[in-house]
């Protein structure tokens, strides 16, 4: 491929993303090589204040890397975990805060997780809420069917 920066190509074609925050163009360079650029809105940076009190930025990747470590094998596909992990993103976003704590981060992957696949979440809950015992098991269970009557 050529040594072209963006700004040498002409879009071809731009489309918005099923997420409705991602362009999608397709580009051409000017020896003609074609070649996809995907853009989000960059959005202000989130710190994750952790439990030990140290922050660092938000990182979906490193989300995207728990997620997958502890259920990624109860979703169909790439894009269902991307999907969850823009929705999680947006809902820590709709919080209005510079600053988040791990807790509430951990929250919005149980909420996704919940409407999304159950035993994901019971599975992504174990670890999240480090389960020592059956009865942890037992009270999450018994917490995520009184949350299912209750709506």
């Amino acid at each position: 491929m050529s040594q072209y920066n963006i700004g040498d190509s002409r879009v071809i074609e731009s489309r918005e993303v099923g997420d409705g925050v991602t362009i999608r163009r397709r580009r051409e360079s000017p020896d003609g090589t074609r070649f996809t650029t995907y853009e989000r809105i960059e959005k202000p940076n989130l710190a994750i204040i952790k439990k030990d009190g140290t922050r660092e930025l938000f990182d979906r990747e490193k989300l995207a890397i728990a997620i997958k470590r502890s259920v990624g094998k109860f979703f169909a596909s790439e894009v269902e975990v991307e999907e969850m992990i823009s929705d999680i993103e947006d809902g820590l976003y709709v919080i209005g805060e510079n600053e988040i704590s791990s807790k509430q981060v951990g929250d919005k992957v149980l909420d996704e997780l919940a409407v999304r696949n159950e035993v994901a979440y019971v599975r992504f809950a174990s670890v999240y809420h480090e389960f020592k015992t059956l009865d942890d098991f037992v009270k999450i269970l018994e917490h995520r069917r009184h949350q299912k009557l209750d709506n």
